[in-house]
């Protein structure tokens, strides 16, 4: 892959972060210019001019936080956010330039966050009860407004732009009320987001024979599929952050038990910093870190440590260019590419203000 200057305007699709086609699905279109549309979507996106690029000081090498959290109940703790702060974090985010992306795209280098912003994933370990509730209204059950899909889905309605999404790591039951559990999932994946693999039983992996760990990957991959056949769990968040041995450890990401076969595109660590961009060269999908987002002993990496060395300069945060086609870096950070992971994507570069 070769470094590329251009100068072509950004469409004005990058820059409101929407595709055509999520607008066709929502509006009505005279079936003569249906042909006309069917041409638009199988156009390239175009890149920003090298101006934009500077002005909007595009960097696709930068870090990104992907956050971790476990409960959301009335009192905040060292693993617990109140419904109150969790809105707080995410009305900071979006406050602060942060748009919300799959940890999928994060991991496959699949990033399409309007330009000028930062992507940021979300993620939520254990299944807990206090994640996805219902409670009655009347005759009805309705998702309670203070666990943390009511939460996301409330900040859907109010900013839309910030794309909401999240990753729940499951184990054995989900969300604490197996007769829900189908119900619940199906909600979740119809309404753009993911489940992930916590193991059947929450075991630290480094206390595992190597047949165990393939047992306990492979057997909560195999319930939650089963339970719905289109679900494809291929990301894996490790229990305490445990990690196998060294000859084991590609079993976190790749293996069989019993005739089922998992293979994960994204590992994740427990939380303490930022991680790298997906296109930098020292990125590595097995070994992803998460961020604490918490405000209770920290020790310094919490979230709201890292937004204040973003907002002092000490940290780089990755800025994206809104095309998912490119990767867009100033001339100085283009050595820290990994351009033989990306050949799909062309780079370009520019020399800053």
């Amino acid at each position: 892959m070769k470094k590329i200057l251009i100068t072509i305007f950004a469409i004005s699709a990058i820059l409101t972060g929407c595709s055509s086609e999520s607008t066709l699905a929502t509006e009505e279109v005279p079936a003569s210019e249906e042909a006309i549309i069917e041409d638009n979507l199988d156009q390239p996106l175009e890149v920003l001019s090298l101006d934009d690029m500077a002005n909007l000081k595009i960097d696709e090498s930068g870090e990104v936080m992907v956050l971790m959290y476990h409960n959301i109940g009335e009192e905040e703790a060292t693993w617990t956010r109140t419904p109150e702060n969790f809105r707080r974090d995410l009305e900071t985010l979006y406050n602060s330039g942060f748009r919300a992306i799959s940890l999928e795209d994060y991991a496959n280098g699949n990033i399409s966050t309007e330009a000028g912003f930062t992507p940021v994933v979300f993620t939520f370990d254990d299944g807990n009860e206090n994640n996805f509730r219902y409670i009655k209204h009347g005759e009805e059950n309705i998702i309670d407004p203070k666990c943390a899909v009511g939460i996301m889905e409330d900040f859907k309605k109010e900013y839309p732009d910030f794309n909401m999404t999240a990753t729940f790591f499951l184990n054995g039951l989900a969300f604490g009320d197996s007769s829900t559990e189908k119900e619940k999932l199906t909600f979740l994946i119809e309404n753009n987001y993911s489940i992930g693999n916590h193991t059947m039983g929450h075991p630290n992996l480094r206390d595992l024979s190597s047949e165990n760990i393939q047992k306990e990957i492979a057997t909560l991959k195999e319930r939650y599929e089963n339970m719905l056949p289109n679900l494809d769990i291929n990301t894996l968040a490790l229990p305490f952050g445990g990690k196998p041995s060294a000859d084991d450890y590609t079993l976190t990401y790749k293996g069989e038990y019993d005739g089922v076969i998992y293979e994960n595109v994204a590992v994740l660590l427990v939380g303490w910093d930022p991680y790298f961009s997906p296109y930098h060269k020292e990125f590595d999908f097995s070994n992803i870190r998460r961020v604490r987002a918490s405000e209770m002993n920290v020790d310094g990496v919490g979230l709201y440590d890292w937004l204040y060395s973003y907002e002092k300069g000490s940290k780089r945060r990755y800025i994206s260019d809104g095309n998912p086609d490119t990767i867009v870096v100033p001339d100085s950070r283009m050595d820290l590419i990994n351009q033989s992971r990306f050949t799909d994507k062309e780079i370009f570069s520019y020399e800053k203000n």
